[in-house]
């Protein structure tokens, strides 16, 4: 327990020192957060598959509850019931394009050092075109639900239920529910409740209204999280014990194009169609899964219907809802429809990422559409959406409501469909006569191995230092 309290202080003081400036001091998160019995009695896991290249090395480090797949190195560092999915990694021979094409010497690996990730999800891979065989996390802390994807991160703190999206981020601050898709960022404080996407070519931006933010996802002194989204989180988390619990499960009856992991939560009367994903720490129930949808890591689908290659991204929660074909809720998304005020969204919109739907009426908001913000009643959908074919005539600036946009709508939503469509490739959504497979066809044979901490003696509360390859 001792080299495990001395882990976590040579965290803290490392994020504290690139954070100086900004007069932040992780300690309070950090002390507030840890539960060191449960981190002395969980084991981790990692997947093995044959389509995925292998290695992992854990050294001086503590693991618990956490999954792992694809190459994985952790060093010095706690990762808390967090799922470290490297199977979108860039391989060996691959090319990234800069001016000219730069071929990949060796497969990618994700490397985290010094760090604190607490219930958070790593995913795809790095858009660093300094290190392109490396997705790095460095001296950074996590607090809870974050999702960092494809972003490259050294002496960063990130607040509860935030996203970090494609990007650099050097000695900075992202706030409470904040969504970053900004290229690279130095020595920035991101307020909580901020939805930012920058580019060359365009710019949008979103911020919540702090006493609806507050509501929703608030931290308190200690910066711990509170409000309606985490107290909806966290009174479901109890559904997950019996998966860590046994070892085996009975299988979720799903066609043989479809995958549901065996780390998912899955209740009540399910219908699971062709080339569907369901991926671990999903939670389904009484809900319908449309041929090609998905439900992504951390992401409930409560009494919904998911029409035909639906995705929603991590994070995102759909409660009482339709939702249209080829239709995208963003990651952290809160669709928060009752029995007698459900949610329908058309076919073809883009829920924008951490856009909060929590009507005490009926809504329904017509197809190709883009969404946004914080909508209850009708007229809220006014300011917080615009018929996509509007959004590409913008060839400078656009307000509506706490809404701007900026550059090229055409360029924004070309950009967005076309990173749906790879979503849906990989996914395996596109899967016919044995072409485009992808997660769903691949992850239905994962091999899951598990390792525990030591529980007792001089190094109680660390996991061996393990290597694993081929």
């Amino acid at each position: 327990m001792k080299q495990l309290k001395e882990l976590n202080d040579r965290i803290i003081r490392r994020v504290n020192v690139n954070l100086e400036e900004f007069g932040f001091d992780t300690e309070d998160f950090v002390n507030n957060s840890l539960e060191y019995d449960k981190m002395l009695k969980f084991y981790a896991f990692y997947g093995i598959t044959s389509q995925h290249p292998i290695f992992f090395h854990f050294r001086n480090s503590n693991i618990a509850g956490s999954y792992f797949l694809g190459q994985c190195y952790v060093g010095r560092s706690a990762i808390y019931k967090s799922d470290i999915r490297g199977d979108e990694l860039k391989r060996k021979g691959d090319t990234i394009r800069y001016r000219k094409d730069v071929l990949l010497v060796e497969d990618e690996r994700i490397t985290i050092r010094d760090s604190l990730l607490y219930k958070t999800l790593v995913h795809s891979n790095s858009h660093n075109l300094e290190s392109p065989e490396e997705f790095s996390i460095h001296n950074t802390i996590s607090a809870h639900y974050v999702n960092i994807h494809g972003s490259d991160l050294q002496g960063c703190f990130l607040g509860p239920f935030a996203t970090v999206d494609m990007m650099n981020l050097h000695s900075c601050i992202i706030g409470e529910f904040s969504y970053v898709q900004a290229g690279e960022l130095f020595h920035r404080k991101v307020d909580p409740g901020t939805v930012w996407i920058r580019n060359q070519n365009f710019e949008f931006k979103y911020k919540f209204k702090k006493e609806i933010l507050d509501n929703y996802v608030g931290i308190n002194s200690f910066h711990q999280p509170r409000g309606i989204i985490y107290d909806f989180v966290k009174e479901r988390e109890q559904n997950y014990e019996k998966l860590f619990d046994v070892m085996n499960l009975d299988s979720i009856k799903a066609p043989p194009t479809s995958a549901v992991n065996r780390y998912a939560v899955v209740q009540g009367k399910i219908q699971i169609g062709e080339n569907v994903l369901v991926a671990q720490r999903a939670f389904l129930e009484n809900a319908i899964m449309g041929d090609g949808s998905n439900a992504q890591e951390n992401t409930y689908i409560i009494n919904s219907h998911l029409s035909g290659n639906c995705i929603t991204a991590h994070g995102g929660k759909i409660i009482h809802s339709e939702i249209g074909h080829s239709t995208f809720v963003g990651f952290n998304s809160f669709l928060n429809g009752k029995p007698t005020a459900p949610i329908k969204i058309g076919e073809g919109c883009i829920v924008m990422p951490h856009t909060i739907i929590d009507p005490d009426i009926p809504i329904s908001i017509p197809e190709e559409h883009l969404i946004w913000g914080f909508i209850r009643s009708k007229e809220d959908i006014a300011n917080n959406s615009i018929a996509l074919d509007d959004l590409a005539e913008i060839r400078d600036t656009l307000r509506i409501g706490r809404m701007t946009f900026s550059g090229l709508g055409s360029v924004f939503i070309d950009g967005f469909k076309k990173r749906l469509e790879h979503i849906l490739l990989a996914n395996g959504a596109l899967f016919h006569n044995g072409e485009n497979r992808g997660h769903a066809q691949d992850d239905q044979n994962i091999s899951f191995n598990i390792i525990q901490p030591y529980p007792k003696g001089e190094l109680e509360g660390l996991y061996p230092s393990i290597r694993i390859e081929p």
